[in-house]
């Protein structure tokens, strides 16, 4: 049963680090896909951004736990891999802009419960170290991959379409995710 959950630190690190890393490499692919969607839609998003929050922090003295810190966690990286193979499938359009910005705001609704649960599920300040360490190099790992990506791109096979770029890059970031959830899933064992 989940309830039963300990958490491998070792493989909760590593997953940290490939999460962030896959953040840094796809944070500016986010402005590239967004393209098509009007002004009222972020308005819109935020509004029901701020109500799911808002019903989550409700629901804190129940999901507080390891148990729900697994299954949510692995419910928004399974979200983020959905939305990832549904762009490298459908491409360019506003539906799939639309789909991607809801699923990234669907998953920024778990943002602030995830960040409290894993400092009270983690408790130790050693690991949680640890883990804000791995979190840091992660993200400026991927940020500096992306640049690379980007002008290896430009500069080596004269691709300067930014959107041909970005779906480029999916297929990178289509492996990374795979590793963010095998890492996730050896993370939380009985």
């Amino acid at each position: 049963m989940l309830r039963d959950l300990k958490i491998n630190h070792e493989a909760f690190v590593l997953y940290k680090l490939f999460n962030s890393l896959f953040l840094g490499l796809s944070v500016g692919s986010i402005f590239t896909i967004y393209t098509p969607l009007e002004p009222s839609i972020y308005s819109i998003g935020g509004i029901v951004l701020a109500l799911g929050m808002l019903i989550v922090a409700k629901q804190y003295h129940k999901i507080l736990n390891t148990s729900y810190f697994y299954r949510i966690s692995l419910l928004v990286e399974l979200v983020i891999l959905t939305l990832v193979i549904g762009f490298l499938i459908f491409s360019y359009s506003y539906q799939t802009a639309l789909w991607v910005y809801i699923g990234y705001q669907l998953t920024f609704i778990f943002g602030s419960y995830l960040v409290r649960a894993e400092t009270l599920v983690l408790k130790e300040n050693y690991i949680l170290t640890r883990v804000d360490t791995a979190k840091q190099i992660g993200y400026l790992a991927g940020m500096t991959l992306s640049y690379g990506f980007y002008k290896l791109l430009e500069f080596a096979w004269q691709i300067n379409d930014h959107e041909e770029q970005v779906y480029s890059l999916h297929f990178i970031l289509f492996a990374i995710e795979v590793v963010v959830i095998a890492f996730l899933v050896k993370a939380f064992r009985k």
